[in-house]
């Protein structure tokens, strides 16, 4: 119950991301539901897609595009309002970017990848939707410029990882790399980190 819960606030907040991205763009209201869709369900349609399972499962449960949908369209209507919870929406972005990583890697290890693929999996699951949103906006994915993103996914992913090589309750191991997800989020925004660049050129 718990995780479905979170589950769906980090549905809302991908949602919300990727409308508040649309509605900069300056794209119409059927553009903002895409968008929101595309970066709320972008990465578990990935992660599917790669284990074989066909229809991806966001496609064949209703609610999830309901609420991303419905997200999208309170953003559409509402996005001054929105735009002015910074703090509240990059909270539930990094709650969704750990509870989407660490889901992704339990289902792809359940389904009988390899630990190494399903870490890789898990990542993709957390950052895909994000990149799509980027992509479909003509921008380089955020992920590939700067932020600490895909590493804190990563890291959450190998936490399920280990706990499932270690043969713990797969419940709390979820929560507990969740929670670390959330927190190296949190504080690489809070600290301004980002992954190092190149130097310039000469």
């Amino acid at each position: 119950m718990l995780l479905t819960a979170l589950e769906f606030l980090g549905l809302v907040a991908f949602a919300a991301s990727g409308a508040l991205a649309a509605v900069r763009a300056r794209l119409d209201v059927f553009g903002v539901v895409v968008l929101g869709l595309t970066t709320a369900l972008g990465g578990g349609v990935i992660r599917d897609v790669l284990l074989g399972i066909h229809p991806p499962t966001t496609l064949r449960n209703w609610p999830y595009l309901a609420v991303c949908a419905a997200t999208a369209l309170v953003v559409f209507v509402f996005h001054p309002q929105v735009a002015r919870l910074r703090r509240g929406v990059l909270l539930a972005d990094a709650l969704g970017l750990g509870v989407f990583a660490t889901a992704g890697t339990t289902i792809a290890l359940n389904a009988g990848a390899t630990v190494y693929a399903a870490c890789l999996i898990g990542m993709t699951t957390g950052i895909g939707g994000g990149a799509v949103r980027d992509l479909l906006l003509r921008e380089i994915p955020l992920v590939l410029r700067k932020e600490i993103y895909a590493v804190a996914a990563l890291a959450g992913s190998v936490l399920v990882a280990v706990g499932h090589a270690l043969r713990l309750p797969a419940g709390p191991v979820t929560v507990v790399a969740a929670a670390g997800v959330v927190s190296i989020r949190m504080v690489a925004l809070w600290r301004h980190w980002n992954a190092p660049l190149p130097r310039a050129p000469e």
